[in-house]
């Protein structure tokens, strides 16, 4: 069963990618300093009703594993801790253990 905080995490991803295209065209109507103000508000009312989980700051990398938040190696998705325990496992193809 994965962590609340890891599916919390996909809820978040899987908004941002729903609703990126409009976030951004919102925002580009919003900053646009040629629009009229009237327009430049209405896109910033627009996008203040979006839910909290559209907005790409609520995205975070978190380890597969754990959930922990920190020292994820985003090529594995895995924190250190669990990256040296599945890498002494021989379970991450092409990874071991250096030696010399």
């Amino acid at each position: 069963m994965p962590n609340a905080r890891v599916l919390r995490d996909i809820k978040a991803r899987h908004g941002v990618r729903a609703n990126e295209i409009a976030r951004r065209a919102y925002l580009y109507v919003a900053r646009n300093e040629t629009l009229s103000p009237q327009v430049r508000h209405h896109a910033q009312l627009q996008l203040n009703t979006f839910e909290r989980y559209t907005r790409p700051t609520t995205v975070k990398n978190r380890c597969i594993e754990s959930g922990r938040g920190r020292g994820v190696m985003s090529e594995f998705g895995l924190c250190r801790f669990q990256f040296r325990l599945k890498a002494l496992r021989g379970e991450l193809p092409g990874v071991s253990k250096a030696s010399w």
